[in-house]
């Protein structure tokens, strides 16, 4: 059956938040999987050809983090602003967010693939390179850089086809550029030669394949508010409302890389010894993305909860935001407690697998991944904060609950730790980080929740 904007209202407002969160979230959590994977298979293909490339990926992927920073921010803030709309019945309203956002994003993107291009050397040193990983970073970044627009435009179709509560049709774009990704790497690395760049040509192609496959989505399929340029018609106020909304967005990526760029240029200087920095540096991006993979699977299950959040709030059904909100936690912290548990006993054959040939990599990256294996509980009801706040339009809560995990809070710890407790400081600082974060979250929280539960529900035509 064919979902009808009634019938997508009916499942969000009235549906049993058991049935209809699930429901939306396994699409959303097979492409946050997928896109880790994919992310991951950079990692290890170029693992296979040196420690060096193996850092080169990771102090590029800050960088990369930054772009889909920008994506998210409009992405997610037209995407809350999609879903009020809807809630609240202003469909015309809804149609020029999503042309924003797609032309938003795909001229944004044409300016950053433009400008690293030209400054791609002096970047790659500042985002943390050393002389022998600086030559696999450039040849890395470059092809990355030229994928920029269609990566962009890709992570906010995403986000708009979620925000409709179409996870399902987001799903096939990602999921399908994802596994290209992962069949690619090796073909390119090491069947034709190319070395890291390999990695980044296998990387920019399949952005390609996921934009063309999504955009094909946002305008053929029925339920699905079309991409058109006449509906493209920007206004400051709007802009105003995109940024308010999506700013936790790039608050939570864009410090994150902040913080990695840091993270890098600490390592730098932890050792006198090129090959301890090297490998500190290559341990500490290997942690990440697999960390990172962990995540996704919490971050897909709450993008689940976002489309039920901002159409019920703005439809003035809070009690419904605040038992999503906790009903989501709980499962969150279940769903961490199984993987954090899982992975916590396999921490050496999970690095090794990446880079078994360098022993430093090994030790330094074994003790990271436990240490914040540690912490990875306190992720459910953390992450689930973030979406509830920023699916409200509550922008400025959102944007310090995103901004303190990875920026807030990391950003000191990295700064201090390391030169305190040298390498095991670098390995604390993001579990302390988490620590502090989930205190500052649960206190906003508990202020929103009250207030949540003293607002009495608006009538709704839907209502049963």
């Amino acid at each position: 059956m064919k979902m009808t904007a009634e019938n997508r209202a009916q499942m969000l407002l009235n549906e049993p938040l058991r049935k209809v969160i699930p429901g939306l979230a396994v699409p959303t959590i097979i492409s946050m999987l997928v896109t880790a994977i994919y992310n991951m298979a950079d990692t290890y293909f170029v693992s296979r050809i040196s420690t060096e490339a193996s850092g080169a990926v990771g102090v590029v992927f800050s960088a990369m983090a930054i772009i889909q920073a920008l994506a998210f921010m409009i992405g997610m803030g037209s995407g809350t602003n999609l879903s009020l709309s809807l809630g609240a019945g202003r469909e015309e309203e809804a149609r020029t967010y999503v042309s924003m956002a797609f032309f938003t994003a795909f001229l944004t993107g044409t300016a950053l693939m433009i400008l690293c291009n030209l400054f791609i050397d002096p970047l790659v040193r500042f985002l943390g390179a050393t002389n022998e990983i600086a030559p696999h970073a450039t040849a890395y970044a470059s092809y990355i850089f030229y994928a920029a627009p269609f990566m962009m435009c890709s992570f906010v179709m995403n986000n708009l086809l979620r925000f409709q509560g179409m996870a399902s049709y987001a799903m096939v774009g990602i999921t399908t550029g994802g596994l290209l990704n992962i069949a690619l790497d090796p073909l390119l690395i090491f069947a034709l030669n190319l070395g890291t760049a390999g990695a980044a040509i296998a990387t920019a192609l399949s952005q390609f394949v996921s934009f063309t496959i999504l955009l094909i989505m946002c305008n053929t399929r029925r339920g699905v508010i079309r991409i058109r340029f006449r509906d493209f018609r920007p206004t400051a106020a709007k802009y105003r409302r995109i940024l308010y909304n999506g700013f936790p967005s790039l608050g939570r990526q864009g410090i994150a890389s902040v913080a990695t760029i840091i993270l890098n240029r600490v390592a730098g200087g932890i050792s006198a010894d090129p090959a301890t920095v090297n490998a500190a540096i290559a341990a500490m991006s290997i942690v990440s993305r697999f960390v990172l993979f962990i995540n996704s699977a919490v971050v897909g299950f709450g993008q689940g909860f976002q489309p039920v959040c901002s159409f019920c709030f703005g439809a003035g059904k809070y009690r419904r935001v605040r038992e999503a909100y906790l009903y989501c936690g709980k499962v969150a912290t279940v769903i961490l407690l199984v993987l954090g548990g899982a992975a916590f006993l396999f921490s050496d054959s999970i690095i090794r697998l990446f880079r078994a040939e360098d022993p430093l990599v090994v030790s330094i990256g074994t003790t990271a991944l436990r240490l914040q294996l540690c912490t990875l509980p306190l992720w459910g009801f953390y992450v689930m904060a973030n979406m509830c706040t920023q699916s409200m339009g509550y922008g400025l809560s959102s944007t310090v609950i995103s901004s303190a995990r990875q920026g807030i809070f990391l950003i000191p710890t990295v700064l201090i730790l390391p030169a305190l407790f040298g390498i095991l400081g670098l390995q604390l600082a993001q579990p302390v980080a988490d620590v502090l974060a989930f205190i500052l979250s649960m206190l906003i929280m508990r202020r929103i929740l009250n207030k949540l539960k003293d607002l009495p529900d608006r009538p709704h035509p839907l209502d049963p």
